[in-house]
């Protein structure tokens, strides 16, 4: 099939303006690739301390022959979805030393759960621990006595802020490797409606804490589909993986099969082998279309109109919300997952999953079949499943048609004929909304804003019965500068009682939502943000707003000249800037960019090649 003309001409556009950048890039990375082999240009007493410790395998290290493998763990025993990387470690050296290579534990990464701290202080920790997972995995690597790179993590920030560190080592190949999600527990439809019961004060704390136990019940990560496993589904249509690794259950022996097997290719794929596959070239302008293409195609998080921004830039290639947008609008939404529907990963997976999703996306021409794969072949060969036989890891064509046409559909049957991400703007500014998330009638408002510094601010009128009628609710000070940009999903079940009884609400901020994004309308990651003279920072109580999803709009008819005389927001330090080690990261606060640039304080923007 020929490519999708709104396909071609994005990723011509993206390559175009990013053309300085992305050259300066690869020039780095293939300087550093002509430098030879790391440890071959380190000294004597380097390499001793590199390999002193290193029992059995030492002899090989001294060698320098075989390729060294480093390891890259997210791993805590705290976070679900990365307990089971504690025996992971373990298996890949065993895998590299039969293939006659090593492998050796580079380095640790921070690891938070954003499903703790929802609603918390801590939440606005959570962006920034992105850029503080790439900075420590560029500490990792730092040693540069590695061949090539595999990396464990799974969750929000982890993924993109791994292959941000990565990219700063483009010449080495890197295979990112996932733990798979918990089986499936309480259905989603109850545990909503025990969210919501919570929030109208019908059901007890008590209650409340045995729904979500039974939800998030066990190893592995969450099974809704929110910004971590829209972080698998996206290094599935980059090539990342080995194909069909996103969705396999912790702790069976095809998930460790699995692990087995990313080893080895690691040690083919090295700078050593035969097959010499660098990530920077791998992550390239047709690879971060598939990108987006699958996060408009599966309704995915919206956490990813940022990630997915800082990510490329890494590599050189600068994106933005236009591009997501006209790429979303030229992609059917192929899949109902939680919270755009009731089904989960699990049941995704068990109909048909990514096989039969980059299958349909690639036979209707909007992926890049021809990108540069970790496993040696395109993506043609990435729409396959796994499977034993016996025990020998062997790949399959994934199913034919879809199992279940109500969690996953063909292209020439979709959910809706355009993707889940909408980009909104207007004299308010810019903004992303997850439609595919809220029904047509709730994706259009007029009413008058009720304007609130923070969420519990809000949950607070809500529980003194001052929430009547139809209103914006403007969350502002929650962008990256003012606090971190925290997620704000603590505000769902409250909007979503407001919305069920009638009344039409919508929320408007600054901030973020979540991965898990629910049927309220949402224009969340409005820039300029609210402390950097954002009009979202000048609205009043009673202000007419306008937010339409369907035409793409964010306004209010508030005169010009009264908005401008407005005077600025400023964040109330004493709240938002101290305690739990929010007072360490007043400099990330003063130099991240803005949400559409990545908020991210690794990048001097004014260098974006626009």
């Amino acid at each position: 099939m020929a490519l999708n003309p709104v396909i071609k001409r994005v990723t011509e556009r993206i390559a175009q303006r990013s053309r300085h950048l992305r050259s300066d890039y690869l020039a780095r990375i293939d300087q550093a690739r002509d430098q030879g082999t790391a440890r071959s240009r380190i000294s004597c007493g380097n390499l001793a301390h590199a390999f002193a410790a290193s029992g059995e395998d030492k002899a090989v290290l001294k060698a320098m022959k075989r390729p060294n493998i480093g390891i890259v763990s997210a791993y805590n025993d705290m976070l679900s979805a990365h307990q089971p990387f504690d025996k992971f470690p373990g298996l890949i050296k065993l895998a590299a030393q039969a293939q006659g290579c090593t492998a050796q534990f580079a380095g640790g990464v921070p690891a938070m759960c954003d499903g703790v701290t929802q609603g918390q202080p801590g939440m606005e920790l959570s962006l920034f621990s992105r850029d503080v997972i790439a900075q420590a995995t560029a500490v990792a690597l730092s040693h540069n006595t590695f061949d090539a790179v595999v990396m464990l993590g799974v969750c929000d920030k982890i993924v993109p802020g791994l292959i941000m560190g990565a990219l700063a080592f483009g010449h080495l190949p890197v295979i990112l490797i996932p733990a798979g999600p918990m089986p499936s527990g309480l259905p989603n439809s109850e545990k909503a409606r025990i969210r919501k019961l919570h929030a109208e004060g019908k059901a007890g704390r008590e209650d409340l804490l045995e729904a979500e136990a039974a939800s998030y019940h066990s190893p592995g990560t969450c099974t809704f589909y929110g910004t971590a496993n829209s972080n698998q589904m996206l290094m599935e249509v980059m090539g990342l993986h080995l194909p069909g690794a996103a969705f396999i259950n912790p702790n069976t022996p095809l998930r460790d099969a699995l692990t087995l097997a990313a080893a080895e290719r690691a040690c083919h794929i090295s700078a050593e082998g035969q097959q010499y596959t660098p990530i920077g070239r791998s992550v390239d302008e047709k690879a971060l279309v598939n990108a987006m293409v699958g996060l408009a195609a599966t309704g995915g998080s919206t956490n990813h109109a940022i990630h997915l921004v800082a990510m490329a830039r890494s590599a050189g290639i600068v994106i933005n919300w236009d591009d997501l947008d006209e790429i979303s609008r030229a992609t059917p939404l192929l899949a109902r997952l939680y919270p755009n529907g009731q089904a989960d990963v699990n049941h995704f997976h068990a109909a048909g999953g990514m096989a039969l999703m980059i299958r349909e996306l690639l036979d209707a021409g909007l992926l890049h079949a021809d990108i540069r794969c970790i496993h040696g072949g395109d993506l043609n060969d990435q729409a396959c499943e796994p499977f034993l036989q016996g025990d020998q890891l062997r790949w399959r064509r994934g199913a034919g048609p879809s199992l279940d046409t109500e969690i996953v559909r063909p292209v020439s049957e979709p959910f809706s004929t355009e993707g889940g991400i909408r980009l909104v703007q207007g004299n308010l500014g810019r903004a992303i909304v997850k439609i595919s998330a809220v029904a047509p009638e709730h994706r259009r408002i007029e009413a008058p804003a009720r304007i609130f510094d923070a969420q519990d601010d809000l949950l607070e009128a809500f529980n003194n019965g001052e929430l009547d009628g139809d209103f914006v609710a403007v969350i502002r000070g929650q962008g990256p500068k003012a606090n971190g940009m925290p997620e704000l999903h603590k505000l769902t079940p409250t909007l979503q009682v407001l919305q069920d009884r009638g009344q039409r609400v919508a929320l408007l901020t600054d901030g973020r939502m979540s991965g898990a994004s629910g049927s309220v309308l949402a224009a969340i990651h409005v820039v300029p943000e609210a402390v950097a003279g954002g009009m979202i920072g000048k609205l009043r109580d009673g202000d007419p707003v306008v937010i339409d999803a369907e035409c793409g709009v964010i306004e209010t008819s508030v005169d010009e000249d009264i908005l401008a005389a407005r005077a600025n927001f400023e964040v109330n330090a004493q709240r938002f800037h101290f305690g739990t080690g929010r007072e360490l990261f007043g400099h990330a606060r003063a130099h991240v960019s803005q949400a559409e640039q990545g908020a991210s304080i690794l990048f001097d923007a004014d260098e974006d090649d626009q």
